[in-house]
């Protein structure tokens, strides 16, 4: 006779207590407990067939003893995911993916799916084998070996997973599966909690990569208790805006890479396309040159790209300057402005400044500091940058131009691009062979030289 069980869970944190409390003693966060009915089976439930089946015996042994080798990847034909997952998809690794609502996140991972060469299990909770097969014929892959299953409960995954032995599994989503062990509803805390435990178990005993498609709140973060984020093995965020064509995979969290990748696709009407050099696509075509543009040369992982800077400043009509920022921190903008009023004498205090980066992108990167500061200036005085001048240096407080990381990268890529001058800190030059660069290096040590040197 199963046990009726009522317990109280947090929908931040995902700790449980037995009565309902305002603030979590786990997060700090106030009202986020909720009431979930919890059904404890038998010991004799199929979960504990499954794991006693499967079950390995872990015996302690010296890290010595230990032997370190390559771990086993699959690439795929999609590089930009090859990159992302730090060289290609590990073998029973558990990677989480997330992104707003429409961004195109099914579509990838169904377009990943038809790719692989061997036997694939596509398991979707939210769509009919009919809109899939639709979706399919729009992207235009064909994989001979991919087989799709619409089913929300766990164990009877886990069964034709176990008849169907497929090379990778991709679920779809995990909001929406529930185990028959909890009787609370799907997308409860309590249910992604299981659900994702035995996707895990799963991944593990069978060596088999588990692809898990996961939605997310308003504030960005995805859904469900963040003990979600701490059991899988790899978290991606697919993120963009619905009006640019560009979508973003960005590394949350990597056990098996960095951290700091990226990769860029393009939505088209055949589904998302790689985009293996994102520099000539951030870069506008301008047939004039016009005041208050720059071009930044940043990095993202391990990717060097060049992207545009735009900046408009203008008398304020109303009494209070506004100050808008797409793409770039906010605060920082400010910083940089009260750095240009106080070190450097322009007059930013009664002129609203709007600043974007070009392709609707986010860029946190230090380095394009210099950029921005050339963007606003030239909006300022209404001169217009040169074409093919590249900058890459950060600003401090003092008006001191900073060096920056793994320079000679950023000046190959400005390069490669032709552009003909870069500006850069001279803290940057020592250590660096100036004759293997074609393009011009302009080091520079202060704003004012920055202003003398592009301005004059």
């Amino acid at each position: 006779m199963a046990k009726v069980k009522k317990q109280f869970f947090c929908n931040n944190c995902g700790a449980s207590s037995p009565k309902w409390v305002g603030k979590c003693p786990s997060c700090n966060e106030w009202n986020t407990y909720v009431e979930e009915v919890l059904v404890k089976g038998d010991k004799k439930d199929e979960r504990r067939t499954w794991r006693e089946e499967n079950q390995r015996k872990a015996v302690p042994i010296l890290i010595q003893d230990v032997k370190a080798g390559n771990t086993q990847r699959v690439v795929t034909a999609d590089e930009e995911l090859n990159r992302v997952l730090g060289g290609g998809i590990v073998n029973g690794s558990l990677v989480l993916i997330g992104g707003q609502p429409g961004i195109g996140k099914s579509t990838l991972m169904l377009q990943i799916a038809l790719q692989l060469p061997f036997k694939v299990l596509y398991v979707s909770g939210e769509e009919s084998e009919e809109q899939i097969k639709m979706r399919t014929e729009r992207i235009g892959l064909a994989n001979a070996e991919c087989y799709v299953m619409t089913e929300t409960n766990t164990q009877n995954i886990f069964k034709h997973f176990k008849n169907l032995q497929p090379k990778v599994m991709v679920v779809d989503s995990i909001q929406t599966l529930s185990s028959p062990h909890l009787d609370s509803t799907p997308g409860s805390v309590s249910q992604i909690r299981e659900c994702a435990g035995e996707l895990q178990r799963l991944a593990k005993e069978t060596n088999t990569p588990v692809f898990i498609i996961g939605h997310i709140t308003k504030d960005g973060s995805i859904a469900g208790p963040k003990l979600l984020e701490h059991i899988v093995d790899t978290v991606l965020q697919f993120e963009g805006d619905h009006h640019h064509t560009y979508r973003i995979l960005r590394t949350i969290k990597n056990r098996f890479g960095s951290t700091s990748e990226m990769g860029i696709y393009e939505m088209r009407g055949t589904g998302l396309q790689q985009i293996s050099n994102p520099s000539e696509l951030l870069l506008s075509q301008k047939e004039e040159e016009l005041s208050g543009s720059a071009v930044a040369a940043t990095i993202e992982g391990l990717r060097p790209m060049l992207i545009e800077t735009q900046a408009l400043v203008s008398t304020a009509v109303y009494g209070t300057p506004q100050r808008s920022a797409t793409g770039f921190d906010l605060r920082r903008l400010s910083m940089l402005l009260a750095v240009l009023e106080k070190r450097c004498g322009f007059k930013f205090g009664m002129t609203d400044v709007f600043l974007n980066i070009a392709g609707g992108i986010k860029v946190d990167d230090p380095a394009i500091d210099l950029a921005i500061v050339s963007a606003l200036i030239s909006s300022l005085q209404d001169i217009a940058i040169p074409s093919d001048v590249c900058l890459a240096g950060e600003v401090g407080l003092s008006g001191e131009i900073r060096a920056v990381n793994r320079i000679d990268q950023r000046i190959r890529e400005a390069d490669r691009l032709g552009f003909k001058h870069i500006f850069i800190s001279k803290y940057n030059i020592k250590g660096l062979d100036l004759d293997t660069f074609s393009i011009k290096i302009h080091a520079i040590g202060k704003v004012e030289e920055l202003y003398e040197q592009l301005f004059s």
